[in-house]
């Protein structure tokens, strides 16, 4: 293992929340694929993490997980509050693009696109 300093490879607070130093990435990120059982190898991967980056993240978790679970589901919560905000204030201008005619030359492709989802929606 290599003598890398925390700053490094820690866990700090940001105006984001707690984030893996160095990155952009949150412990929030991380935590959809934790509480999904994802392996680390794969979170690793996903995130394009050092190995030292995911097992200091991994082991933060694990050593304050009743922190990072209240702010993870808080996390959860407050996005949940945004998806439903915008797609309230947003659900008029939706109705109307979507009863806009297709622009000419796209009909073809509108048709393709409707017969996939058919097919999608019809599938168990």
């Amino acid at each position: 293992m290599t003598n890398l300093s925390k700053e490094q490879t820690g866990i700090i607070r940001t105006e984001r929340g707690l984030t893996i130093a160095g990155t952009r990435i949150t412990l929030y990120d991380i935590m959809d694929y934790v509480t999904a059982e994802y392996p680390p190898k794969f979170i690793r991967g996903l995130f394009d993490l050092t190995e030292e980056q995911i097992n200091a993240a991994l082991a933060y978790i694990e050593a304050n997980r009743p922190l990072v679970e209240a702010e993870y589901h808080q996390v959860l919560q407050e996005a949940e509050e945004l998806r439903l905000y915008y797609e309230e204030k947003n659900r008029d201008l939706i109705a109307r693009i979507a009863a806009m005619p297709p622009k000419p030359g796209q009909e073809e492709i509108r048709a393709k696109l409707q017969a996939a989802k058919a097919k999608f929606r019809s599938q168990p």
